[in-house]
């Protein structure tokens, strides 16, 4: 089978075509990722699956409806904190409210751990990368980083919870260390080697 050049993003979200794009373009062999927007948008799905592997999935096979000529790359990602018996997880984005923007996340987030000692606020984010291939086979690959969530907001990179989450081996936020440093160390950039390890391997 010939190893895909370019992956069909299962999401409208920007932030996550970029920040993929740019994790493609430091490993080899080099794909295009595009955007469910570049294709018409991306249908809806009800992501219920309770996990991040099953959403995911549930998302790259409803694009993969539509576009089933494509290799179809889903992504879904999120934090994990342990005081909060691993809340918010797979309702990261949506914590505070259907489509919530990062800065109400960031502030329930926040107070829900209002008093927690540093020592407790331990946390971790998860990504899994899912591929559908034309031929209907899938693929996961699951990434994880671990970290703390800071008291307060640093930075003004990123997006999501970056603000607030510092990876471990690290002093700074990963809105502060750039995007160079996070996608070298980032939950989505672990998956990301882990898929590119499959290409070079033959890719199915």
């Amino acid at each position: 089978m010939n190893v895909a050049t370019e992956f069909l993003l299962a999401t409208g979200n920007a932030h996550k075509v970029a920040e993929l794009q740019a994790l493609a373009d430091a490993y080899r062999p080099r794909v295009r990722i595009r955007g469910a927007r570049e294709v018409g948008g991306m249908p809806p799905v009800v992501e219920n699956a309770g996990t991040f592997a099953g959403n995911a999935a549930k998302k790259a096979r409803v694009l993969h409806l539509v576009h089933p000529t494509a290799w179809v790359l889903a992504d879904d990602s999120g934090l994990c904190v342990d005081a909060l018996d691993g809340e918010p997880g797979v309702e990261s984005a949506n914590y505070a409210g259907q489509a919530a923007p990062g800065e109400a996340n960031i502030a329930k987030l926040l107070r829900a751990l209002d008093g927690v000692p540093t020592v407790r606020r331990g946390a971790h984010f998860v990504c899994v990368l899912y591929v559908l291939l034309p031929d209907g086979r899938e693929f996961g690959f699951k990434g994880q980083v671990d970290g703390v969530i800071l008291k307060e907001p640093h930075g003004e990179g990123g997006f999501g919870y970056d603000p607030v989450f510092m990876p471990a081996g690290h002093r700074k936020s990963f809105a502060e260390l750039g995007a160079d440093v996070k996608n070298t160390i980032s939950h989505r950039g672990v998956a990301w080697a882990k898929l590119c390890k499959w290409l070079r391997a033959g890719g199915g």
